[in-house]
């Protein structure tokens, strides 16, 4: 709160500075206030229409609204200004997965892999999408691979398990 009340001030002097308004932004995403986030994601790309993390992170408080269409769109523009930002593949990923899209979503995990190979969470979300499509064997290589950069994520034990029980029924 006392960030965004920085914030608000230094808008007040300058009001046609994009990062303050991305920082912002930012700031009423990480408190879960999607709504005002993208409202200031909006003006920060009003006044600069190239600022790349801006849109990937308008996508990403969109995704929290469930408005996946819309979140695709922003990874996308991101994409297209920066076609090097894994994380963006990533998120957009993550997006059309969860609007069932999961083939669209493996080749978005894919290339955030190719960019990033020590992103446990893409490997993790593209064995989700596998594990989906009933690909269990390669759902449970991903998990594999997502455990052995980040051994503390249990979720894709638990998600590994699974994966195995299913293989197995």
């Amino acid at each position: 709160q006392d960030a965004i009340a920085d914030y608000d001030k230094a808008i007040e002097i300058d009001p046609e500075d994009a990062v303050t308004y991305h920082n912002r932004g930012y700031a009423k995403r990480k408190l879960g206030n999607y709504q005002d986030a993208i409202a200031d994601f909006d003006k920060a790309i009003e006044i600069d229409p190239e600022h790349v993390r801006t849109y990937r992170y308008r996508g990403d408080a969109k995704g929290k609204l469930d408005n996946y269409q819309d979140a695709i769109a922003d990874y996308d523009k991101a994409i297209e200004l920066n076609p090097e930002y894994a994380t963006a593949y990533h998120s957009r990923g993550y997006a059309k997965g969860n609007l069932g899209n999961y083939q669209d979503a493996i080749a978005d995990y894919d290339k955030a892999i190719e960019l990033n190979p020590k992103n446990a969470t893409a490997y993790h979300n593209r064995g989700n999408a596998k594990d989906a499509l009933g690909d269990y064997q390669d759902a449970i290589e991903d998990y594999d691979k997502a455990i052995a950069i980040n051994p503390e994520d249990a979720e894709a034990y638990r998600n590994r398990e699974v994966a195995k029980n299913k293989l197995s029924n």
